[in-house]
């Protein structure tokens, strides 16, 4: 991380900012959690050392410039494939640290059986799974993840699990499967738990370096614009009614059940 010093009331403050991340404005809307979860992917990758070695997979969505923010090797994936994409990067270089960086529409739509696959096989990746229970970019739309009664444009009167079905719980899912080493679901609505998201993060990439099998984090975000909320709104929504329905916890951890034998 590179260091800098400020002054703020007349007192030096010491500022560090990742290596793995540019310093380019990011054009996510003001309040969104994208650039949070940037900075501690950035900074979980600096820490492990992995910064000339790293490649990230951009997938479609708002995220899609992701790799306009990371200053480290970046392919772009077609929409929902970035499992497939890192598949594939990790086989030819398996000494690489790749990393896929999806939202739900992209991953738990268009991508699910990418993501299911990749995790059934035990793909030696890491993916990281940003859960705002919408689509975010295309306007809107209803997501595996959105919840039972959010109205959203393709269900103006609520999601109805009688015509669309229940909520998609990706962490359970991938947990369940037996090439998957680390899953955990964090939040950023509040820094206790962005504290956690950073924790998580560093934990899968500790899993991938060691080959374990495959790692993911879903990160529980706001999309303020789509949600018709202001960001103090929408974080408080996340408390309110994602958590209760997408429980917050490592679901999965070979690491800690190597420790305890």
């Amino acid at each position: 991380m590179t260091e800098t010093k400020t002054k703020i009331d007349g007192m030096e403050q010491m500022n560090f900012y990742p290596k793995s991340l540019d310093k380019r404005k990011l054009h996510y809307c003001p309040g969104c959690g994208h650039g949070v979860a940037h900075r501690m992917v950035a900074e979980a990758i600096d820490e492990a050392g992995l910064n000339d070695t790293t490649v990230g997979i951009a997938s479609v969505g708002c995220s899609v410039f992701s790799y306009d923010y990371f200053n480290l090797d970046f392919i772009q994936a077609p929409h929902g494939r970035a499992p497939a994409v890192a598949t594939g990067v990790k086989r030819v270089n398996p000494d690489a640290f790749v990393f896929t960086y999806q939202g739900d529409g992209d991953l738990a739509a268009i991508g699910t059986s990418e993501f299911i696959w990749a995790a059934q096989r035990g793909e030696k990746i890491t993916i990281i799974f940003i859960n705002n229970g919408i689509y975010g970019m295309t306007g809107g739309q209803m997501a595996p993840t959105t919840l039972v009664g959010w109205k959203v444009t393709t269900a103006q009167k609520g999601r109805d699990p009688a015509h669309s079905g229940m909520p998609m719980k990706v962490s359970e899912l991938v947990a369940s499967l037996p090439g998957s080493a680390f899953v955990a679901r964090t939040s950023l609505h509040n820094p206790a738990n962005a504290a956690k998201t950073k924790k998580a993060i560093k934990r899968a990439v500790e899993c991938q370096v060691k080959g374990l099998g495959l790692s993911l984090v879903e990160i529980l975000s706001n999309c303020n614009t789509n949600w018709g909320m202001d960001p103090v709104r929408a974080l408080k929504r996340i408390e309110d009614e994602m958590v209760p329905y997408y429980p917050l916890g490592v679901y999965k951890d070979v690491l800690a059940d190597k420790d305890e034998k």
